[in-house]
């Protein structure tokens, strides 16, 4: 079918499984002069690779994906012009499993996922900063510290001590100060990149980013995240106040709060800019800026033939070869026409009668309308 044997020479997604070779030439290829960024990878540091549970559930999630030549066209453009793609479309056409797709396909690890909220501000994206935490354990340690004790000298000076007056009258001054300061505590115990922090981090190879959902978010967001996409990376003042002490400091990622990540002068910067996948319901629109600086893509809902190609990748049925499934996936048309279904509720359907539930002949109707309720419409 022509989603599946479509392949052209300049894509470097394909939608069809792990191409590592592919993946090379998405390492190697020369960005754009104005999407070219210059961060210094940490060689300490080692992002998650293709292993491991969080890599199996992007694998899992995405490898069920079904791109059709349009996609992967728009998907390329952006992975080839390094820019964020914008997705939109109703609920359930699949548009948050192309990011998984993507990883998948290119082997670029575990999916970053940022869901946005009508309260997410950019900095949830960036970093995360426990400052009530580190002023309570800097509270803690002075009160674990002993005091000094608070004396005064009764002798009188004489001769013989005339050169220590100096020394006796400043150690007790400072017994009478009470005990010094304790040390503040490390702030790094107290830092951790978020997801979109995370994403930014310099390395050779882009992680993928979802950010779900942006068009629930607070009217500030998008035109907040510009200056991060142009300059790929940001400041965390708190690290940057500390920068003449402690220029280098290492924190944990969102993957893992222990990685321990080394970052200068505060800054992180990206090297390659990380494959960020935006997904929208059309719930509002956007800033023309904000706009110009992603590829859209708008998914519409899957006709028959990709509708079977799904049901054929997810649970390994042959939907054309006729019987009851190919029924299922008409149904599922037929319903789809009163209002909006997700393609999930036609896997739920095909897994239920795979179990043998519902398989009473009368039980027909009110399965359907248990397993395909109308997300939207007058049924919904």
């Amino acid at each position: 079918m022509e989603a599946e044997a479509v392949v052209k020479d300049w894509w470097l997604y394909h939608g069809t499984g792990p191409g590592a070779d592919r993946r090379a030439r998405l390492e190697a290829g020369s960005p754009p002069p104005w999407r070219d960024f210059t961060g210094t990878p940490d060689p300490g540091y080692a992002p998650p690779g293709c292993e491991g549970p969080a890599w199996e559930r992007t694998r899992r999630r995405g490898e069920g994906y079904v791109p059709d030549e349009q996609e992967k066209d728009v998907v390329n453009t952006a992975l080839h012009l390094r820019r964020p793609l914008l997705i939109t479309g109703k609920p359930g056409v699949g548009k948050s499993t192309l990011a998984y797709s993507i990883a998948s396909d290119l082997g670029l690890g575990p999916v970053l996922h940022w869901p946005i909220t009508s309260r997410t501000v950019l900095r949830d994206g960036l970093y995360l900063y426990d400052a009530i935490g580190r002023l309570q354990e800097a509270g803690l340690e002075q009160l674990r510290r002993p005091a000094a004790p608070v004396g005064r000298a009764t002798t009188a000076p004489d001769a013989t001590t005339a050169d220590t007056d100096t020394d006796t009258d400043t150690a007790a001054a400072l017994a009478a100060a009470g005990p010094e300061p304790a040390p503040a505590p490390s702030i790094s115990r107290y830092l951790r990149l978020g997801p979109l922090g995370t994403a930014l981090l310099p390395q050779d190879r882009p992680r993928v980013l979802l950010v779900d959902e942006i068009d629930k978010s607070d009217i500030d967001l998008p035109g907040d995240l510009l200056t991060v996409f142009e300059d790929g990376g940001f400041v965390i003042p708190e690290l940057a106040r500390l920068a003449q002490e402690d220029p280098t400091v290492a924190i944990g990622t969102d993957d893992d709060p222990d990685a321990a990540v080394r970052v200068v002068q505060g800054r992180v910067q990206c090297r390659y800019f990380p494959v960020v996948v935006l997904t929208s319901n059309g719930e509002r629109d956007f800033p023309p800026a904000f706009l110009r600086r992603c590829v859209r893509l708008h998914l519409e809902p899957p006709g028959e033939e990709k509708l079977a190609l799904i049901v054929r990748r997810r649970l390994g049925i042959d939907v054309e070869a006729g019987g009851e499934y190919q029924e299922l996936v008409r149904d599922f048309i037929d319903r789809a026409g009163d209002g909006d279904l997700a393609t999930d509720q036609l896997l739920n359907a095909i897994q239920l009668r795979l179990a043998g539930a519902w398989s009473a002949p009368g039980d027909r109707d009110r399965f359907l309308k248990t397993v395909m309720q109308h997300l939207t419409g007058p049924t919904a």
